[in-house]
């Protein structure tokens, strides 16, 4: 007898027929609660505490609507759980947060939202496991491994869903950047080659790509933004480039940058590197090309082979049966 059947028996003789939904949902209870307080847990930031030490002077209005207006943009109701809500390794907060925006979630707010929409799909698949439990099985007869698996199975479920959701949002991003980013330098070669500075350009591209290829367009948007906010071109293009999380986008920023650190024409290096991605572009659609038939040997194999069995053994097998009848 294994353990979990040694608990299955043990509970039903104390709590009857019923015991291992109640304990599922008691430990459900116990999560939910936890996580409840954990997240209802006031911590003292030292900031904080600055803040009301020298907050007690002549100057505490004007302090407090300063930090009002500093903070105007933050999620007030997330940034009181951010102890519960953030990874506390930084090293681990920086991933998370590079992946989400190169998910196309870039907001200040997106850990956290992330992880709430774990926590909470977690809790509605775990309340949704239970009701099918108690409404569409029988719990008396129903096994401790199958009472784990429709109770706990949808809460791992809703709490893997945005991780999953996450995950593919990263991969059509990154097909979509990489499918775009040739028009966008060639677009970007002929506004350069017609005199355009390279913060006109990138800002022309931007808008013209907005309609076929939005995210690569989005990226331009924010680059022309920074730019015209004064930050370093080298930086700006550095963060696209980690952005993107294409391979194809951070040697064009490598390009650029050389380009702009040699004193070399951006034109000539827009110009080569324009025509690399275009060659690109078509040695991938070539690969795609000739990787199908291999793929669709088994399907082929698959569909035919089986009708071509039967129309030629099944007529021996015909008579074979008349032949022993």
């Amino acid at each position: 007898m294994s353990f979990l059947d040694t608990l299955n028996t043990i509970l039903q003789g104390v709590m009857g027929p019923l015991a291992p939904m109640i304990a599922v949902g008691l430990l459900g209870l116990i999560v939910i609660a936890f996580g409840i307080y954990l997240m209802m847990q006031d911590r003292d930031d030292p900031m904080n505490k600055l803040g009301q030490s020298e907050g007690h002077g002549t100057g505490s209005k004007s302090n407090g609507k300063k930090e009002r207006l500093r903070r105007a943009t933050a999620n007030e109701k997330l940034e009181k759980y951010k102890a519960f809500l953030e990874p506390q390794d930084q090293e681990e907060l920086s991933s998370m947060r590079l992946k989400l925006m190169q998910a196309g979630y870039q907001s200040q707010d997106a850990v956290r939202a992330f992880h709430l929409a774990q926590v909470g799909l977690g809790i509605v698949g775990l309340i949704i496991g239970v009701i099918y439990f108690i409404v569409a099985l029988d719990p008396s007869q129903a096994t401790t491994q199958q009472t784990v698996m429709f109770v706990l199975g949808p809460g791992a479920a809703g709490y893997f869903l945005p991780k999953y959701w996450i995950t593919r949002r990263v991969e059509e991003r990154k097909n979509e950047i990489t499918q775009g980013f040739p028009d966008s330098l060639d677009m970007m070669l002929v506004c350069v080659e017609a005199g355009q500075s390279m913060d006109q350009a990138i800002n022309r591209v931007a808008g013209e790509l907005t309609a076929s290829y939005p995210a690569l367009a989005h990226e331009y948007q924010i680059v022309a933004h920074e730019m015209k906010a004064g930050k370093d071109k080298s930086k700006v293009l550095t963060d696209m480039g980690e952005r993107c999380g294409v391979t194809d986008v951070s040697s064009f920023v490598t390009v650029m940058n050389q380009s702009q650190a040699f004193g070399t024409p951006i034109s000539e290096a827009l110009r080569v590197y324009s025509s690399e991605m275009r060659d690109k572009r078509v040695m991938r659609a070539e690969e795609a090309a000739n990787k199908l038939p291999t793929k669709m040997t088994l399907a082929t194999m698959m569909l035919t082979v089986p009708p071509l069995l039967i129309i030629l053994i099944a007529p021996s097998v015909v008579n074979i049966i008349n032949f022993g009848q």
